[in-house]
């Protein structure tokens, strides 16, 4: 009878007698019971949520029709019945995608989220609402449903409320799968969720307990992700007065490696537009950075390393910030990070330095003769396991000639073996760093053509340029860098001679009106030999 099943719940500890009262048939007794909304519901609901702690019991559970009728009862304003509901539905659901689904569909999202704001200190009772959210948020259906609900005043109330580390992580999950969703992101942001993962992360700062720790990971790890959306990001930013960017500036200078990680993670973040860059610069958030770099230089930590030289390039973006940089002498701080045998770091410090030079005279002129760093590239250059070093490396060179237009420049990365490095990059599967090789190169015969005649010699780049123009599939911006540059190397008369002997005939079988233009452009440009010029322009016209 029902009456003993409720009365000998407290035996239904083993699997063996759960599954002895499924066999029993009691169960679509159950839901009869709950359908009828007996005063015996609240008690069976609890053998219901006993019942399918174990796993075999929950599909039977299904089949029976319980999840149907429990989930009306999430209407009762008894929260003894709530709870044993909540839990009965939890357990029968877990796991379960497909059932999952269809408690989204039949309305649970809002009745959850009005339970934990209509009884806010029931603990025991908001802990079944928070792990049902948890479990059912990753829904595409779940997060649609609670866009339209105000769940981060909820959330954020039981985050300042909650007793202990696994109530937190629980809400931090929570949140951290919301916080996917952009137009979440913004919600978030205008509820003051950054705010009080911030605060959290403030009161729990300076402990060892291993759960805190955790709890700090997590927080700021969301904080930084929430930074990606940018709404959300300006809002927080405040221009440079908003209290999560303090805080971020902070964690910085913290001795907690996970709170200076993603302080610099959240710097790169807010450093997404030239304005939030300059008013960073103007509050003087580059020292901070450059002190955490250079913490973390000998046996550092890589990712804070990576992302502290990732918030160092955004920063330098704007022109303007480069000049107070360079000014600043970030160049030569993170110069000591050429040691690192790190490939991520390798990276990151090639770009930075990369962006550093862009535009700058100065700065490419400086770096450009620096026998050490020309020294580092080439190894980098041919870093065989990391193609992206290798690539980055083979960028800055080709960055420092063309920012510096220096003879000095340009003999250094000759005597250093750089030219090779610049041919090999003109092969590139990529178009933009084709071109950059090609310039390179092209200013770099311009300007010293003595200094690159044996490197273009021994690594056949005539050969290579005559094949880059006759692909039919090329790039045509390529072919025009490539025009140029063999006009920079008609600056030899050595390599005249080459050129008529290799490119007239080629040249002879392109469209006419198509080729001229495009020569003539160069030539103007690029002040091609005379003699080339002369000889090339009146094989198109007598031809």
């Amino acid at each position: 009878p029902l009456s003993n099943i409720i009365c000998e719940r407290k035996s239904l500890n083993g699997a063996i007698e759960k599954r002895q009262t499924v066999r029993s048939g009691i169960l679509p007794t159950l839901a009869q019971t709950l359908r009828s909304k007996s005063n015996l519901s609240c008690q069976v609901a609890l053998v219901v949520a006993e019942m399918a702690r174990e796993a075999a019991v929950r599909e039977p559970c299904i089949q029976a029709g319980l999840v149907k009728v429990l989930v009306p009862h999430l209407k009762s304003n008894d929260q003894e019945m709530l709870l044993n509901t909540g839990r009965a539905i939890g357990r029968i659901c877990f796991d379960n995608s497909y059932q999952q689904e269809q408690l989204v569909q039949s309305g649970v999202i809002p009745r959850l989220v009005s339970i934990m704001k209509e009884y806010p200190e029931n603990d025991p009772l908001v802990n079944v609402c928070l792990l049902a959210l948890c479990n059912l948020v990753d829904l595409d259906s779940a997060r649609e449903a609670l866009t339209e609900l105000d769940v981060a005043d909820v959330l954020i109330t039981q985050l300042k409320r909650a007793p202990d580390a696994e109530r937190r992580h629980v809400i931090l999950e929570i949140l951290g799968s919301l916080g996917e969703s952009d137009t979440l992101k913004l919600q978030f942001a205008e509820s003051g969720v950054p705010e009080a993962l911030s605060e959290m992360i403030q009161g729990l700062q300076g402990g060892s307990d291993p759960h805190d720790l955790c709890s700090i990971k997590i927080a700021s790890n969301l904080i930084v992700s929430l930074l990606l959306g940018d709404e959300s990001m300006q809002k927080c930013f405040g221009d440079g007065t908003g209290l999560v960017y303090q805080d971020v500036l902070s964690w910085l200078q913290s001795s907690n490696t996970q709170l200076q990680l993603s302080g610099a993670l959240a710097i790169a973040n807010f450093a997404r537009n030239d304005s939030n860059c300059v008013k960073m610069l103007d509050l003087g958030v580059v020292p901070h950075i450059l002190t955490l770099l250079e913490q973390h230089v000998d046996e550092g930590d890589v990712s804070v390393q990576h992302a502290g030289l990732s918030a160092l390039r955004n920063l330098a973006i704007p022109a303007t910030n480069k000049v107070r940089m360079l000014e600043d002498g970030v160049t030569e701080r993170i110069k000591s990070l050429l040691r690192s045998d790190m490939p991520p770091v390798q990276f990151k410090l090639l770009g930075t330095l990369r962006m550093m030079v862009d535009g700058q005279e100065e700065a490419a002129l400086v770096l450009g003769r620096d026998a050490v760093l020309l020294a580092r590239i080439m190894e980098w250059c041919e870093a065989k396991d990391h193609a992206g070093v290798r690539g980055e490396a083979s960028r800055l060179l080709a960055a420092l000639i063309r920012h510096s237009r220096n003879p000095e420049v340009v003999r250094a990365v000759a005597r250093a073996d750089g030219v090779r490095h610049l041919i090999c990059m003109a092969t590139s599967e990529h178009v933009i760093m084709q071109n950059e090789a090609l310039v390179a190169l092209a200013i770099a015969s311009a300007i010293d053509i003595e200094s690159m005649k044996d490197p273009v010699r021994e690594a056949e780049l005539l050969h290579m340029l005559k094949k880059m123009l006759e692909d039919h599939t090329g790039a045509v911006e390529v072919k025009f860098s490539a025009l140029g540059l063999i006009c920079s190397l008609a600056n030899s008369s050595m390599l005249q001679i080459q050129i008529l002997d290799n490119y007239s005939k080629m040249l002879y079988q392109w469209n006419h009106d198509l080729v001229l233009s495009k020569f003539d452009l160069a030539s103007k440009l690029l002040g091609c030999s005379v003699g080339v010029n002369t000889a090339l322009h009146g094989h198109f016209v007598t031809n």
